[in-house]
Protein backbone atom coordinates (compact mmCIF):
# COMPACT_ATOMS: atom_id res chain seq x y z
CA UNK A 1 0.00 0.00 0.00
CA UNK A 2 1.12 4.14 -0.89
CA UNK A 3 0.06 7.25 -1.09
CA UNK A 4 -1.76 6.43 -4.36
CA UNK A 5 -3.99 3.72 -3.47
CA UNK A 6 -5.98 6.93 -1.58
CA UNK A 7 -8.71 9.73 -2.47
CA UNK A 8 -9.48 12.69 -1.00
CA UNK A 9 -12.35 14.94 -1.35
CA UNK A 10 -11.03 18.09 -3.54
CA UNK A 11 -12.08 21.81 -2.78
CA UNK A 12 -15.39 20.98 -4.39
CA UNK A 13 -15.93 18.13 -2.09
CA UNK A 14 -15.47 15.38 -4.95
CA UNK A 15 -13.27 12.27 -4.86
CA UNK A 16 -9.81 12.56 -6.36
CA UNK A 17 -7.35 9.98 -6.58
CA UNK A 18 -4.06 10.57 -5.68
CA UNK A 19 -2.84 8.00 -8.31
CA UNK A 20 -2.97 11.43 -10.62
CA UNK A 21 0.22 12.41 -8.87
CA UNK A 22 1.90 8.99 -9.66
CA UNK A 23 5.52 9.67 -9.96
CA UNK A 24 5.48 13.13 -8.85
CA UNK A 25 7.30 13.76 -5.52
CA UNK A 26 4.86 15.10 -3.05
CA UNK A 27 4.61 17.24 0.00
CA UNK A 28 1.71 16.26 1.95
CA UNK A 29 0.54 19.15 4.63
CA UNK A 30 -2.14 19.65 7.06
CA UNK A 31 -3.18 23.86 6.66
CA UNK A 32 -4.49 26.12 8.22
CA UNK A 33 -5.32 29.97 7.80
CA UNK A 34 -5.03 31.50 11.32
CA UNK A 35 -2.07 29.67 12.78
CA UNK A 36 1.11 31.00 14.05
CA UNK A 37 2.93 28.91 10.88
CA UNK A 38 0.40 30.20 8.49
CA UNK A 39 3.22 31.66 7.07
CA UNK A 40 4.46 28.46 5.71
CA UNK A 41 2.42 29.05 2.85
CA UNK A 42 4.87 31.66 1.30
CA UNK A 43 7.50 29.04 2.02
CA UNK A 44 5.59 25.96 0.78
CA UNK A 45 4.31 27.91 -2.72
CA UNK A 46 8.06 28.63 -3.23
CA UNK A 47 9.17 25.03 -2.96
CA UNK A 48 6.67 24.38 -5.20
CA UNK A 49 7.55 26.97 -7.79
CA UNK A 50 10.91 26.21 -7.49
CA UNK A 51 10.42 22.09 -8.13
CA UNK A 52 7.02 21.95 -9.90
CA UNK A 53 8.61 21.47 -13.19
CA UNK A 54 10.84 18.41 -12.17
CA UNK A 55 8.04 16.80 -11.23
CA UNK A 56 7.10 18.10 -7.19
CA UNK A 57 4.15 19.11 -6.00
CA UNK A 58 2.72 20.04 -3.03
CA UNK A 59 -0.67 19.38 -1.30
CA UNK A 60 -2.53 21.23 1.13
CA UNK A 61 -5.23 20.14 3.59
CA UNK A 62 -6.83 22.10 5.58
CA UNK A 63 -8.25 21.20 8.98
CA UNK A 64 -10.26 22.94 11.70
CA UNK A 65 -9.03 20.44 14.61
CA UNK A 66 -6.15 22.59 16.05
CA UNK A 67 -8.26 25.49 17.91
CA UNK A 68 -10.27 26.18 15.41
CA UNK A 69 -7.25 27.78 13.20
CA UNK A 70 -9.11 27.07 10.42
CA UNK A 71 -13.30 28.14 10.63
CA UNK A 72 -13.77 28.84 7.06
CA UNK A 73 -15.55 27.59 4.33
CA UNK A 74 -13.25 25.55 1.51
CA UNK A 75 -14.41 28.33 -0.92
CA UNK A 76 -12.69 30.78 1.79
CA UNK A 77 -10.08 28.66 2.26
CA UNK A 78 -9.19 28.82 -0.78
CA UNK A 79 -9.63 32.76 -1.41
CA UNK A 80 -7.57 33.08 1.55
CA UNK A 81 -4.54 30.93 -0.12
CA UNK A 82 -4.75 32.69 -3.26
CA UNK A 83 -5.09 36.03 -1.96
CA UNK A 84 -2.56 35.79 1.07
CA UNK A 85 0.40 33.79 -0.46
CA UNK A 86 -0.72 33.70 -3.77
CA UNK A 87 -0.72 29.50 -3.42
CA UNK A 88 -1.25 27.97 -6.66
CA UNK A 89 -0.79 23.97 -5.80
CA UNK A 90 -3.67 21.87 -5.16
CA UNK A 91 -5.58 22.78 -2.00
CA UNK A 92 -7.95 20.01 -1.18
CA UNK A 93 -11.47 20.06 1.05
CA UNK A 94 -11.48 20.76 4.90
CA UNK A 95 -11.33 17.54 6.81
CA UNK A 96 -9.79 15.69 9.71
CA UNK A 97 -5.94 14.73 10.28
CA UNK A 98 -6.19 13.46 13.87
CA UNK A 99 -8.87 10.93 15.80
CA UNK A 100 -11.25 8.37 14.68
CA UNK A 101 -12.47 10.73 11.82
CA UNK A 102 -9.12 11.18 10.32
CA UNK A 103 -9.06 10.72 6.63
CA UNK A 104 -7.95 7.43 5.87
CA UNK A 105 -5.09 9.04 3.89
CA UNK A 106 -3.55 11.13 7.30
CA UNK A 107 -3.88 7.81 9.30
CA UNK A 108 -1.79 5.82 6.86
CA UNK A 109 1.10 8.57 7.37
CA UNK A 110 0.87 8.80 10.66
CA UNK A 111 1.49 5.18 10.61
CA UNK A 112 3.94 4.82 8.20
CA UNK A 113 6.24 7.80 10.22
CA UNK A 114 6.22 8.35 13.75
CA UNK A 115 6.33 11.33 15.68
CA UNK A 116 9.78 12.29 16.58
CA UNK A 117 9.63 15.70 18.68
CA UNK A 118 9.74 18.80 17.74
CA UNK A 119 12.85 20.92 16.53
CA UNK A 120 13.66 23.10 19.90
CA UNK A 121 15.03 25.68 17.93
CA UNK A 122 12.42 26.81 16.08
CA UNK A 123 11.28 30.25 17.55
CA UNK A 124 7.52 29.62 17.97
CA UNK A 125 8.52 25.61 19.33
CA UNK A 126 8.85 26.28 23.19
CA UNK A 127 4.82 28.14 22.61
CA UNK A 128 3.71 25.10 20.66
CA UNK A 129 4.94 22.98 22.92
CA UNK A 130 3.49 24.63 26.00
CA UNK A 131 0.13 25.00 24.69
CA UNK A 132 -0.30 21.46 24.00
CA UNK A 133 0.45 20.46 27.18
CA UNK A 134 -2.04 22.99 28.84
CA UNK A 135 -4.76 22.74 26.49
CA UNK A 136 -4.62 20.03 24.39
CA UNK A 137 -1.97 17.21 26.55
CA UNK A 138 -4.35 14.39 24.26
CA UNK A 139 -2.57 15.55 21.44
CA UNK A 140 1.05 14.84 22.48
CA UNK A 141 0.17 10.83 22.71
CA UNK A 142 0.91 8.72 20.21
CA UNK A 143 2.30 9.66 16.80
CA UNK A 144 -0.98 11.53 15.45
CA UNK A 145 -1.03 15.05 13.86
CA UNK A 146 -0.12 17.38 16.91
CA UNK A 147 -0.67 20.32 15.56
CA UNK A 148 -1.13 22.68 11.95
CA UNK A 149 1.38 21.98 9.41
CA UNK A 150 2.78 18.73 9.66
CA UNK A 151 4.33 17.88 6.48
CA UNK A 152 4.88 14.44 4.71
CA UNK A 153 7.88 13.86 2.03
CA UNK A 154 6.53 11.28 -0.70
CA UNK A 155 8.65 9.56 -3.28
CA UNK A 156 7.59 9.18 -6.79
CA UNK A 157 6.35 5.67 -5.55
CA UNK A 158 4.07 6.94 -3.07
CA UNK A 159 6.33 5.80 -0.52
CA UNK A 160 6.06 7.95 2.51
CA UNK A 161 9.95 8.90 2.92
CA UNK A 162 9.83 11.80 5.75
CA UNK A 163 7.85 13.48 8.14
CA UNK A 164 7.99 17.07 9.27
CA UNK A 165 6.72 18.83 12.10
CA UNK A 166 5.38 22.05 12.33
CA UNK A 167 8.85 23.38 13.62
CA UNK A 168 10.27 22.15 10.55
CA UNK A 169 9.88 25.53 7.90
CA UNK A 170 9.42 24.12 4.51
CA UNK A 171 12.77 25.92 2.97
CA UNK A 172 14.51 23.46 5.00
CA UNK A 173 13.13 20.11 3.36
CA UNK A 174 14.60 21.25 -0.25
CA UNK A 175 17.10 19.15 -0.13
CA UNK A 176 15.05 16.33 0.73
CA UNK A 177 13.27 16.83 -2.21
CA UNK A 178 15.89 17.46 -4.71
CA UNK A 179 17.72 14.14 -3.48
CA UNK A 180 14.32 12.55 -4.68
CA UNK A 181 14.15 14.50 -7.85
Amino acid sequence: MNVYDFTAKNKRGEDKSLADYKNNVLLIVNTASKCGFTYQYDELQKLYDAYKDKGFVVLGFPCNQFAGQEPGSNDEVQQFCKLNYGVTFPIFAKGDVRGDNAQPLFKFLTAQKKFEGFDMNHPIASKLLDALKQNFPEFLEGDGIKWNFTKFLIDRSGNVVKRFEPTTNPAEIAKDIENLL
